[in-house]
């Protein structure tokens, strides 16, 4: 891809790494405005050539996404071109992504690998062995194998090129967008692997509300006529739960309820008090000692 400024002084390296500052290696950028407004035009372009290649409607690459995530951005340049000012060829972004994936036996794994998130040669520059020699350097930058990758949405060229440059053809399907191949799942140090475990199934769950209600229902069936019931099913179930006392709490108060509740108990007679049931039988013997002529 051409552009209307010298690409050469802005990458000086054949092949340049790009991260989150877009510095690009050269110190000047970070001096110029103007060198810098060139690299943000240079991977938006190339951002939305990608997606247009891939038929995407919404390019997955662009300046302020690189600055946004921790992903880094090979761009391979041809020095020659463009009457030696350089044309860009392509570029591969790779980052680590946390992903959940499922090996040959179905179980589901959890990893974190280096993942190929976009890669794009221009038209005009493919077949000429710049995505090897593209690939080949983000393989050496990182120690890294291909098979060891994980690959998101790969288009069918792309997925020819591993097939053909590094005899990946064996894919371990997945219920994501990523592609892994056999033997990913070996080298667990460097895959960063590890099992995850089977979610229990949870049980029903009753909302708040109904929680509360059940609560006062209980309080209800539990305290006999005629004691009254508490204004707060909070404090009713601390009551019986705990014996022990918090902070700001009052123990002197907790026999005064008792007593007051007793009290009310035996104005109103209750079927449960000791002097109502005296009375009665005292009224009883009584009138029993009048039918019989006693007084």
């Amino acid at each position: 891809m051409a552009f209307p400024f010298d690409i050469n002084q802005i990458f000086l390296e054949r092949v340049t790494l790009l991260d989150q500052t877009l510095v690009a290696g050269n110190r000047k950028s970070t001096e110029r405005p103007d060198l810098l407004e060139h690299i943000v035009t240079v991977i938006d372009e190339l951002g939305r050539a990608s997606a247009k290649a891939q038929q995407l409607t919404t390019p997955i690459t662009s300046a302020s996404k690189l600055q946004s995530q921790k992903h880094q951005l090979y761009l391979l340049k041809d020095v020659e071109s463009h009457r030696g000012h350089g044309m860009v060829v392509g570029f591969l972004k790779v980052g680590y992504k946390k992903l959940f994936l499922l090996d040959r036996q179905g179980v589901h794994i959890e990893a974190e690998p280096m993942c190929v998130l976009d890669f794009y040669i221009a038209e005009n520059f493919q077949r000429h062995g710049y995505g090897s020699e593209l690939f080949d350097f983000m393989l050496q930058h990182n120690n890294l194998e291909p098979v060891l990758m994980a690959y998101d949405r790969p288009s069918p060229k792309f997925l020819s090129f591993l097939a053909k440059k590094y005899w990946l053809t064996q894919s371990v399907p997945q219920v994501n967008n990523f592609v892994v191949f056999e033997g990913f799942f070996l080298n667990k140090t460097v895959a960063q692997l590890r099992k995850v475990p089977l979610k229990k199934p949870d049980g029903e769950i009753k909302p708040y509300a109904v929680m509360e209600r059940e609560v006062v229902n209980q309080e209800q069936r539990a305290l006999p006529w005629p004691f009254p019931l508490p204004h707060s099913p909070q404090r009713s179930v601390s009551s019986q739960s705990s014996n022990s006392l918090s902070v700001g709490s009052s123990p002197s108060r907790v026999p005064l309820q008792v007593t007051s509740a007793s009290a009310v108990a035996g104005n109103r007679d209750s079927p449960q008090s000791p002097l109502t049931e005296r009375c009665r039988a005292r009224r009883t013997s009584s009138l029993n000692r009048s039918k019989l002529g006693f007084h």
